[in-house]
């Protein structure tokens, strides 16, 4: 059976938002996105349509190398999946695309997390609960609690997940997935690239 990578990438981009975020959480990631390349080209999620607006969000198509995540860190996790659950995941996603227009930000949704209310909104995610339902739609990971009480550190708990990078996101080196050489480092126990 023929196995593909997937990637989940956990960021901090320092803004405002992020800083509110990271108060309550504690944690220094707090923003997901999932890409299917590990050259980070392909990388969805939901977030900001505009880089100056936190509360406009929806699904997004993420640009690594925007201005938005020109000083991020951030963390690359890889996980195998199987050529059916990748083209799931594809599919999943694109349908979402196509009806881009239905979807907002679950931004009372990202709220009730604090309370740990389960709230489900049609046709809106915040960026760990858009992940983490890609995943468990596509039957390549299942979590103990429902995606809308899923965080960002929670998609990667488990063992499906292997941490292959951590360090300043502008350094992952777009053209061949490795790193630069500047000091960041692998922290794969194995070579994935």
């Amino acid at each position: 059976m023929e196995e593909k990578e997937i990637y989940v990438v956990l960021t901090d981009t320092g803004t405002l938002f992020t800083r509110l975020i990271k108060l309550y959480t504690k944690k220094s990631f707090n923003h997901a996105s999932i890409s299917f390349d590990k050259s980070l080209t392909e990388v969805y999620s939901f977030g900001r349509k505009t880089p100056s607006n936190p509360f406009i969000g929806g699904f997004v198509k993420e640009n690594m190398k925007s201005h938005f995540f020109r000083q991020a860190k951030c963390r690359v996790y890889s996980c195998t999946v199987s050529t059916a659950q990748y083209e799931s995941m594809i599919d999943y996603i694109q349908k979402i695309d196509k009806e881009k227009s239905l979807y907002r930000y679950n931004l009372l949704g990202l709220f009730a997390i604090l309370l740990n209310k389960q709230i489900n909104r049609k046709h809106a995610f915040f960026c760990s609960q858009f992940v983490a339902t890609v995943l468990q739609e596509c039957d390549c990971v299942n979590f103990s609690k429902p995606p809308s009480l899923i965080t960002p550190h929670d998609l990667i708990k488990g063992d499906d997940f292997n941490l292959v990078y951590e360090g300043n996101l502008r350094d992952w080196n777009r053209g061949t997935g490795s790193l630069s050489q500047n000091g960041t480092r692998n922290l794969s126990p194995r070579s994935l690239f």
